[in-house]
């Protein structure tokens, strides 16, 4: 049972209504993201702050799953490991790029590539797990 972007987009930004991101596209295992970049995403030197950029890779992987196997809150990060590439363009929006490389029953993995719009350099490659939790009738007390 997938999820439709207007479905997720209204989930979202009930439950994450501080989030920035805007979820361009989502389906076929699949989702891509963008986030804009303003001061507050900045670190010192200029350059897109780490934890912007995880985040980012974070919400594509979940809003994939989300339209895959439908809104199930409590499906959680149990690993994100991140490969800086490149600096970020601290004037262009982060565009995240997912991939669902597996979708399994309890488990699904992502994998996120970043990129400073208009530019076909990654600035950041993502491999996230995620851990979805067992339907009612699969639970055994």
């Amino acid at each position: 049972m997938s999820a439709t972007k207007e479905e997720i987009v209204a989930f979202m930004a009930l439950e994450f209504p501080q989030a920035k991101y805007k979820v361009e596209a989502v389906g076929d295992n699949r989702s891509t993201l963008s986030h804009d970049i303003g001061i507050d995403e900045l670190r010192p030197g200029g350059t897109v702050s780490g934890p912007v950029l995880m985040s980012v890779a974070d919400v594509a992987i979940y809003v994939a799953i989300l339209g895959t196997i439908g809104i199930v809150p409590l499906t959680v990060t149990t690993s994100l490991t991140i490969n800086f590439l490149r600096k970020p363009s601290a004037k262009a929006r982060i565009i995240a790029e997912c991939t669902l490389m597996k979708v399994g029953r309890t488990l699904i993995v992502g994998e996120v590539s970043l990129y400073s719009e208009g530019s076909d350099d990654r600035v950041a490659h993502v491999v996230g797990t995620y851990s979805v939790p067992p339907k009612r009738d699969e639970v055994t007390l």
